[in-house]
């Protein structure tokens, strides 16, 4: 087996233990915002 720089055991390390919220787990939050953002009509700006 090939031997790895220390960066890449690093990297696995922190992979193992980070906690990413995925798209499906912000539901209500997510749901909330789409409403809001598609309620509110949006006015043109002019120069």
């Amino acid at each position: 087996m090939k031997k790895q720089p220390r960066w890449i055991n690093s990297v696995i390390e922190t992979a193992k233990t980070e906690s990413t919220a995925m798209p499906w787990q912000r539901g209500g939050r997510r749901a909330a915002f789409i409403t809001k953002r598609n309620a509110s009509p949006r006015e043109a700006k002019t120069a």
